[in-house]
């Protein structure tokens, strides 16, 4: 399926109003229809009038009750996997305001339990000091001290210990000298300090040996129902159950070729001394 950004608000819309065409066509009441598919009638109302998302799962259902043809049900489909992405454009969160994402990401760290994140390239605001949050936003213009205060607020998630998190670093993302080699340093001994508590599980992934795969960006996974992917112009959540489990998938992957523990952590000692002697 090819993805067009523009089209990412449209396609909730266009599947409940298909789906409800659909069912007029096959001469069912929403009653009986919802019977069909063992659902509520308010929820085959709620998906039809686009008050309530259709997941890949429900569409497959209310399909099948229908009994529509096969190529129905692929075209259909492939609209309901569209319906389950969204799409954020940076230009578009600049104009909104930075900071109002964090509160959407608070949200969802909040409301969620256990967490993925891959991390390929720099280290996420969740695991960094002042300084390399500072110096990650100093491409953006203008004030961005409420920005940096949200990025931090959020880190008090991580001493929830009802909740479990997973970060699996590339080399490249756990070393990239983002800022000077003394606060590197000091961004490093943060790494080990929070690898040590009870909840949480850092990973690095060394640039030695054969790798399985490939990844290409950066993803968080939230209780495997939800994929963000970080890319240079925006960030795309999935919800089809079939990319959630691919990144799961990657992700244990990727985690067999990772070193944690007293290893992971004699690795870090290791680079944050390198740091600090090349000053």
């Amino acid at each position: 399926m090819t993805l067009h950004p523009e089209q990412l608000g449209q396609s909730k819309q266009e599947l409940a109003a298909t789906l409800k065409d659909l069912r007029k066509r096959a001469g069912l009441s929403g009653a009986r229809l919802a019977a069909r598919c063992n659902m509520s009638q308010s929820k085959i109302s709620r998906i039809e009038s686009g008050k309530s998302p259709a997941t890949p799962m429900d569409v497959e259902q209310i399909l099948r009750a229908l009994k529509a043809p096969p190529e129905i049900l692929a075209s259909v489909a492939e609209l309901a996997r569209l319906a389950s992405t969204d799409w954020q454009g940076l230009r578009a969160l600049r104009r909104k305001g930075l900071h109002r994402k964090q509160q959407e990401l608070a949200n969802l760290e909040s409301s969620s339990t256990e967490f993925r994140f891959f991390l390929l390239s720099m280290i996420t605001g969740l695991l960094s000091t002042p300084e390399y949050i500072k110096a990650s936003l100093s491409h953006l213009q203008g004030d961005q001290s409420q920005l940096i205060a949200r990025k931090l607020s959020r880190q008090e998630i991580l001493y929830d210990t009802d909740k479990k998190f997973t970060f699996l670093l590339s080399e490249m993302a756990a070393r990239w000298p983002l800022i000077p080699a003394p606060a590197m340093a000091m961004q490093i001994d943060r790494l080990i300090s929070l690898s040590r508590l009870p909840n949480i599980q850092i990973g690095i992934i060394p640039l030695t040996g054969l790798m399985p795969v490939a990844p290409m960006d950066t993803f968080t996974v939230y209780d495997r129902s939800l994929v963000t992917i970080e890319t240079t112009t925006g960030v795309l959540a999935l919800r089809d159950p079939k990319d959630v489990a691919i990144h799961v998938d990657t992700f244990s992957t990727m985690e067999g070729c990772a070193m944690f523990g007293a290893e992971m952590r004699n690795l870090l000692e290791q680079w944050s001394d390198d740091f600090r002697t090349s000053t």
